[in-house]
């Protein structure tokens, strides 16, 4: 009963891989950094025809795609690691709303940063300017999160959510840690005590190690 994710060190399937490692099931990873070129981005076809990570192949054979599906649907297939709200619970329109925006709003934008040329031509400046600006959306995004969101302990309370698993890997990406303090310093502590978690300090240490503008 073996899970299949394909994904990338530092990429968006490490919070599938971390809920994953919460929950205690078995996974392999299919290592497909899909930013490097046709490929990699070649491996993924057979089950994503996107050609994008994450993908998840369940243990009965069936491909889920998108990071936020993954963990919601993770959350709900095992209640017993309680990494989501139940339905009857009061957080779970805002954990709903929350595993949305982070997607729409911010993950979305690294489609265009990884190859800047998609939007803004062969222009180097007008390239240049369009990561600075989405850099700076990004960061606007954050910004709004925080202050919509009242954390405890973690995002939605005192308990960890697959919502706090993702949160701590994008707020890594561009514009890094750094400016996320910035513009989400309550979000910033959450984060802090999901890279703190004793039962994943291997695993970042293997996935996603805090170095450079990854640390804080």
């Amino acid at each position: 009963m073996t899970y299949t994710v394909y994904g990338a060190a530092g990429s968006g399937s490490v919070p599938v891989e971390a809920a994953l490692t919460l929950i205690g099931a078995p996974f392999e990873v299919v290592e497909a950094v899909t930013w490097e070129g046709e490929a990699e981005r070649a491996k993924v076809a057979a089950v994503n025809p996107m050609r994008q990570i994450p993908a998840l192949v369940t243990p009965e054979g069936e491909t889920i795609t998108e990071s936020a599906a993954i963990l919601i649907w993770l959350a709900e297939r095992h209640p017993e690691a309680a990494l989501g709200p139940e339905p009857c619970d009061p957080r779970r329109a805002q954990f709903l709303r929350w595993m949305t925006f982070v997607p729409a709003s911010i993950y979305s934008m690294y489609w265009v940063r990884d190859v800047p040329s998609r939007l803004a031509g062969e222009d180097e400046a007008a390239q240049a300017e369009l990561l600075r600006r989405s850099a700076e959306r990004i960061a606007e995004c954050w910004g709004r999160m925080e202050s919509q969101i009242r954390p405890d302990r973690f995002l939605l309370g005192p308990e960890l959510t697959v919502l706090d698993l993702y949160v701590a890997v994008a707020s890594r990406w561009t514009p890094h840690r750094a400016r996320f303090h910035q513009v989400a310093p309550r979000m910033g502590e959450v984060v802090r005590r999901v890279d703190a978690l004793p039962e994943l300090r291997d695993f970042w240490a293997r996935r996603f190690p805090f170095e450079g503008n990854y640390t804080g």
